[in-house]
């Protein structure tokens, strides 16, 4: 066979393969909506004991930034399915005061993001509801669980300020507010009681939620040595056990694995997925957490140090559905991250790369070149063959004065107005305190406030920060 002909039999080859790609993205996709949209058929409907009495649905509404609200609200449908109560399941973002006014019940799953702000997921909500015109809600009996983290200062407060608004508009508490620190065990179970969980049988309705299973270091390489930062690894994972037939580990760019410790099992680790299925295997970017007294994080000290290859931890995997591509799959993306946030930036990245969808604008920050340029060797490649369109990288300790990334957006504005011109995504990723916010207070001053609104709430920008 010719030079030619090979040549033109590989590059047949090459789009039969991306075509085959795109195939299973598709049916996964489609197959994943139709099983979301039967199982709120399922819960609108009722329980089968009920027979279709005809009762109003409850609504069960969730502010979620990673997730966790909104699969506690999917949980929470099932129970008041099981129990005979139909049950509607919706983003805050998609509730008005209408919706409110006119229902007789809704339960409230509410995160607090960064500072005690509403999360992503209500963002919309909070700014157009809650802080339009008085809304008037008699009518409407409703309870709240708040989700939150003790280690912060504003604990729950969104969750908080949410139950104060509906008590002030004059919907009346059917229970007290429960409030929820790290998923604690005995809160769930006092929420669970109230919606009719109680210690019934298992709801009628499957549960999506994927279970923790045994995953084997294959892997771990340091990433910054010589760093004056803590050290950061990349670990891969391969199933412990090979699953059964067509039961292979799915997920999709901007998952998230949750570590289970055995030593505290209530309180899972989020970690962004660096890879993507295609890849075979689970990778994870991981900084080392040193406490004060020396001793290491429970977390990340098994992940970075403890563990040997070939030992295994409990993972699970869970959709991060407001950090997927969705939608976004084929527009221009700007990819803004730093330290460990490069995790989920990268498998966005290998993700549009298998596709052939190369207008990608990475901007990244770490502290210094030469020491903390993480994944350098696929990130320049990356930039050699065309997959990153253009790459910013922003390194504060390399100059007398400290840069950040939301410095370098400020100097590019131009490009990312016409970036958005174009009805580009935006995807940031990496720490709150000082980047994030950074970051967002940067976008708002480029784009303006009208133009973020509109674009968290079609998901043109979507954020998974820590």
């Amino acid at each position: 066979m010719s030079e030619t002909a090979l040549r033109t039999l590989a590059a047949c080859l090459t789009v039969l393969a991306y075509a085959g790609l795109c195939a299973a993205i598709y049916w996964r996709q489609r197959r994943q909506r139709a099983e979301h949209e039967r199982m709120a058929r399922a819960l609108a409907g009722g329980s089968a004991e009920a027979g279709g009495s005809g009762r109003a649905a409850t609504l069960v509404l969730h502010a979620s930034q990673t997730g966790q609200a909104e699969e506690l609200a999917w949980q929470t449908g099932r129970w008041l399915h099981a129990s005979g109560t139909p049950a509607r399941v919706l983003s805050l973002n998609d509730v008005d005061a209408e919706l409110l006014r006119t229902a007789p019940q809704a339960l409230f799953i509410a995160s607090t993001y960064g500072e005690g702000d509403a999360p992503d997921g209500a963002s919309v909500f909070a700014e157009r509801v809650m802080g339009g015109a008085a809304a008037e809600l008699s009518s409407l009996r409703y309870a709240v669980l708040a989700l939150g983290d003790r280690q912060y200062a504003n604990f729950c407060r969104f969750g908080r300020q949410l139950d104060d608004w509906l008590h002030a508009a004059g919907a009346v508490r059917s229970h007290a507010r429960i409030e929820v620190d790290n998923a604690e065990p005995a809160s769930l179970a006092a929420w669970q009681a109230q919606c009719g969980g109680g210690t019934a049988a298992a709801p009628t309705v499957p549960a999506p939620e994927a279970v923790a299973l045994p995953w084997r270091l294959v892997s771990r390489r340091l990433l910054n040595e010589g760093s004056a930062g803590g050290p950061v690894y990349e670990l891969a994972f391969a199933p412990a056990s090979p699953p059964p037939a067509g039961a292979a580990p799915e997920w999709e760019s901007g998952d998230i694995a949750q570590l289970v410790l055995t030593s505290d099992p209530g309180r899972p680790r989020d970690y962004s997925i660096a890879s993507v299925p295609a890849d075979g295997q689970l990778e994870l970017i991981v900084r080392q957490e040193q406490h004060p007294d020396g001793t290491l994080g429970a977390a990340s000290g098994l992940l970075t140090a403890s563990l040997d290859p070939g030992d295994t931890v409990a993972l699970r995997l869970r959709p991060h559905r407001s950090f997927r591509l969705g939608d976004n799959r084929e527009r221009p993306l700007l990819l803004i991250g730093n330290g460990t946030g490069l995790a989920g930036l990268r498998s966005h990245l290998r993700s549009r790369a298998a596709l052939g969808l190369h207008d990608n604008w990475l901007v990244f920050g770490e502290r210094n070149a030469r020491h903390d340029f993480l994944c350098r060797d696929e990130i320049e490649a990356w930039q050699r063959s065309g997959v990153l369109a253009r790459i910013d990288l922003v390194f504060s300790r390399d100059q007398a004065e400290r840069r950040y990334v939301q410095h370098r957006l400020l100097q590019q504005h131009e490009q990312v107005r016409e970036l958005l011109a174009r009805d580009g995504a935006m995807y940031v990723c990496g720490s709150l305190q000082g980047m994030a916010s950074g970051v967002d207070a940067a976008l708002r001053q480029i784009a303006g406030d009208t133009l973020m609104r509109e674009m968290t709430s079609t998901g043109r920008y979507r954020r998974d920060v820590y």
